[in-house]
C-alpha cells in the first residue's frame, strides 16, 4: 500500500488536492475573525455578561495554540490522511453544536472543541502540501496559494461574519463551517491515496504535557494582560508557569529518543528565520485586524457590512503578492531578501496608519496602508511558509508544519494581548490629560498600537535578514530534492 508522495499522486490530482487542503485552511482562518463581528448579536440572544465574551474568542485560541505540536506529531505517527479527515469532521460537528447552542456555556464548549480539531487539522494540511509539492516551481505557487488562503480567510471572516449576521443570524457564523467541511472531507476521501500504516514510534508524553500546558499558560496569561493588567498576580502566575513549562519542554527534547519537536527542525537557520518572520508578521497583522474594525465602526461610523468591504483591499493585495509576485521573485532571488522586503513593506503600511485622526478619507488615508500591508504580508506568508517546511525529513513534516502554525497562532495571540494593553494604557493617559475627549483618546491608543505593529514588522525584517544563511540558494538546491523525494 503506497504512502503519500509526489510519485503516488498525479500532477492534476495534486492541484485538486491543494484546493481541498486550502478549503480546510480557509475554514480554520475564517474562525479567527468570523465570530468577532457576530458577538454582540450572540450576546443579546443568549443574554450572557460581558465577562464571558472573551472566552468565546480565547477558548478557541487556547486549545488551538496549545495542542498544535502534539497534533503535528500525531499526524506523523498515525498518518496525515486520518488526522486531516478526523479534524475536518470534528470541526464540522463542533460548529454545528455551537450554531445550535441554547446557552453561552455550550457555545464556549463548542469553540473549545473547534480549537482542538483545528489543531489536529492544520498541521496535517500544511504537511501534506509540503510533501506533495517538491518541485521548486510548483512548490512556490502551491505555498503562495495556501499561505494566501490562510491570511485572506482572516480578513474575509470580518466581511462574511457581518453579512451572515445581518442577512440570517449570528448562528450561521458557526454553521458555515459545516458547509465548508463537507466538500473538504469528500475531496480528501476521494483524492488522497490509501496509505500504509505509519511506524508506531513512541510518543513523547512528557514533551506533549509540558508544551501543551506551556502554550496554554502562555496564551491564557497574555489574554489576561488586557483585562487584569500585566502585573496582576494571576497574569504573572500564568506567564511564569509558561516560561518554566516551555523551558522544561526544551530540556526534554534534548534528552528523549523520540522528541515531539526535534530541535533540528527549529534550529536550522533558514527555518528559524522563516518562523520568526511568521511569528512577528502574525502578531502585527492580528493587531491591525483587531483595531481597524473598531476605528471604522466607532470612530468613522461604518456599518458592519461596510467594515468588511473596507478590508477587501488586504486580501486582494495579499493574494496577488503571495500567488504571483512572490513565486516570480523566488525564480530570480532567494528567500533571504524577499521576506525582509515583505515585512518592510508591511511596516510602511502600518506606519501610515499612525497619522489617522478622528476623521479620515478612506481612499487617501486608509487604502494605501491596506494595500501595502496586504502586499507585504503576502510575500512573507508565501515565501516563509515554504522555507519553514522545505528540506525537512518527511518523518518530521508534521512537527515542522505544527511549528509554522504555532508561530502564527501564538504570535497573533501574544501580539494582540501586548499591543492591546499598550494601546489601552496610552488611551487612558491621554484621556486623563484631555477630559471629555473619548474619541480622540481611543484614536491615540490605536495609533500607538499601529506604531508597535510597524516596529514589530521592521524588527522581523532585520532578524530574518540576519539569521537567514547567505548561501541559501546552493543549500536549498542540494538539500530539497533528495529529502522530499523520500516516502511521506
Amino acid at each position: 500500500m503506497p504512502e503519500i508522495t509526489p510519485a503516488t499522486v498525479s500532477p492534476a490530482r495534486r492541484w485538486w488536492l491543494l484546493a481541498v487542503l486550502a478549503l480546510a485552511q480557509l475554514m480554520i482562518a475564517l474562525d479567527t475573525t468570523i465570530v468577532t463581528i457576530a458577538l454582540p448579536s450572540a450576546q443579546a440572544e443568549l443574554d450572557f455578561p460581558d465577562s464571558l465574551r472573551q472566552w468565546i474568542i480565547t477558548g478557541y485560541a487556547l486549545t488551538f495554540g496549545s495542542l498544535l505540536l502534539l497534533s503535528g506529531r500525531l499526524g506523523d505517527r498515525w498518518g496525515r490522511k486520518r488526522t486531516l479527515i478526523a479534524g475536518l469532521a470534528g470541526f464540522a460537528v463542533a460548529s454545528a453544536i455551537g450554531g445550535a447552542a441554547p446557552s453561552v456555556a455550550l457555545l464556549i464548549a463548542a469553540r473549545i472543541a473547534q480549537g482542538a480539531f483545528a489543531a489536529l487539522l492544520a498541521p496535517s494540511a500544511l504537511a501534506l502540501v509540503s510533501v506533495l509539492f517538491s518541485d521548486s516551481k510548483e512548490r512556490g505557487r502551491a505555498f503562495g496559494i495556501f499561505g494566501a488562503v490562510s491570511m485572506v480567510g482572516t480578513t474575509i471572516g470580518l466581511l462574511l461574519g457581518g453579512a451572515l449576521t445581518e442577512a440570517l443570524s449570528w448562528r450561521w457564523t458557526m454553521y458555515i463551517n459545516t458547509v465548508i467541511a463537507i466538500p473538504a472531507v469528500l475531496g480528501a476521501l476521494l483524492l488522497l491515496p490509501r496509505v500504509a500504516e505509519r511506524v508506531r514510534q513512541r510518543l513523547d508524553i512528557p514533551g506533549a504535557v509540558t508544551v501543551t500546558a506551556g502554550f496554554f499558560a502562555l496564551v491564557l496569561g497574555t489574554s489576561q494582560v488586557e483585562t487584569s493588567g500585566g502585573t496582576a498576580p494571576e497574569t504573572l502566575g500564568y506567564l511564569v508557569a509558561a516560561f518554566v513549562l516551555l523551558t522544561a519542554f526544551m530540556v526534554i527534547q534534548t534528552r528523549t529518543r523520540a522528541p515531539l519537536l526535534p530541535l533540528r527542525v527549529i534550529l536550522d537557520r533558514r527555518r528559524g528565520s522563516a518562523l520568526i518572520a511568521l511569528l512577528l508578521s502574525s502578531a502585527g497583522l492580528f493587531t491591525v485586524f483587531l483595531f481597524l474594525p473598531y476605528y471604522l465602526q466607532i470612530t468613522l461610523g461604518f456599518p458592519q457590512l461596510l467594515t468588511g468591504v473596507a478590508f477587501l483591499p488586504v486580501p486582494v493585495a495579499l493574494v496577488t503578492s503571495a500567488v504571483f509576485i512572490g513565486p516570480s521573485l523566488t525564480r530570480r532571488f532567494t528567500a533571504r531578501p524577499i521576506v525582509p522586503l515583505g515585512l518592510a513593506i508591511g511596516g510602511a503600511g502600518a506606519f501610515l496608519l499612525v497619522r489617522l485622526g478622528t476623521s479620515a478619507a478612506y481612499l487617501t488615508d486608509l487604502l494605501p496602508s491596506l494595500v501595502l500591508i496586504g502586499a507585504g504580508i503576502g510575500l512573507v506568508v508565501s515565501i516563509a511558509t515554504g522555507s519553514a517546511t522545505a528540506g525537512v525529513d518527511p518523518a518530521d513534516a508534521g512537527a515542522a508544519a505544527a511549528s509554522v502554525n504555532a508561530a502564527q497562532q501564538i504570535g497573533g495571540s501574544v501580539g494582540v494581548a501586548v499591543l492591546s494593553t499598550i494601546a489601552g494604557s496610552t488611551s487612558a493617559t491621554f484621556l486623563a490629560d484631555h477630559p471629555g475627549q473619548e474619541a480622540a483618546a481611543a484614536v491615540h491608543g490605536y495609533a500607538t498600537a499601529y506604531a508597535g505593529v510597524s516596529l514589530l514588522f521592521l524588527a522581523g525584517a532585520l532578524l530574518a535578514l540576519l539569521i537567514h544563511p547567505k548561501n541559501e540558494k546552493r543549500a536549498t538546491t542540494s538539500r530539497l530534492s533528495p529529502v522530499v523525494s523520500r516516502p511521506s
